[in-house]
């Protein structure tokens, strides 16, 4: 039986927002015996950080899955756990993205920093968004949500996402997963492997590059460990 809360639900700094969490363990577990990928194409060896004022996300859903990649030097491939959180619709206001990128020949590290939606009349606007994250921080209010949900019960306009064979579900059918009509995140931090989307439409979009570490200004030191 599912686990219904209707109306407004607000939870107050949580990391990562499925729950609980040793269900989500086990759905990445069960995920990665039956070979569930999450993003529908190979990861790179870096993550990234982004932060953000606030994201408003129409029909959320949300479930664990596994990013496949390769290793910097491209020699290994890699395995990452991630929560994949799903919207049919998505505005995002002051949204700032950071990568470091280490260089060759020990030149040391660049970083890439790509601002957008910082004027909050013109938000980033994004349709059928699916976020690969593996840490997140933020505040979190949920509209009519269930938590507990079979992933695959295809209720709704956000499906599992296929992985990077582009066949393979990115949750087994009957993994753990939860469902909102809406969330609202604000003072988001996350840290993640991937990020697709229908369409990406980035207001006042800035993009610098510079030399050494210089990452997204609210990601703060000790959420990087």
């Amino acid at each position: 039986m599912e686990s219904q809360v209707r109306g407004g639900t607000r939870w107050k700094r949580f990391a990562l927002v499925m729950v609980p969490s040793v269900a989500a363990t086990a759905a990445i577990g069960v995920g990665l015996a039956q070979g569930a990928l999450a993003a529908s194409f190979s990861v790179s060896g870096v993550d990234f950080k982004v932060t953000a004022q606030q994201l408003d996300g129409k029909n959320l859903l949300q479930y664990g899955s596994v990013a496949t990649g390769k290793s910097l030097d491209g020699k290994q491939d890699q395995v990452h756990p991630v929560v994949v959180s799903g919207f049919s619709h998505a505005e995002i206001t002051k949204m700032c993205q950071s990568v470091v990128q280490p260089l060759p020949f020990g030149l040391g590290d660049v970083t890439m920093t790509l601002k957008a939606g910082q004027d909050e009349k013109n938000p980033v606007v994004a349709d059928n968004i699916y976020l690969d994250v593996s840490q997140l921080d933020t505040d979190a209010q949920f509209t009519n949500i269930d938590i507990g949900v079979a992933a695959g019960e295809g209720k709704g306009p956000v499906k599992v996402q296929n992985g990077a064979d582009g066949k393979t579900p990115g949750s087994p059918a009957g993994g753990f997963a939860q469902r909102a009509d809406r969330a609202v995140l604000t003072n988001v931090q996350q840290r993640a492997w991937a990020t697709t989307a229908g369409s990406f439409k980035l207001s006042g979009l800035s993009l610098r590059l510079s030399g050494g570490k210089h990452e997204c200004e609210a990601w703060d030191a000790d959420k990087q460990s």
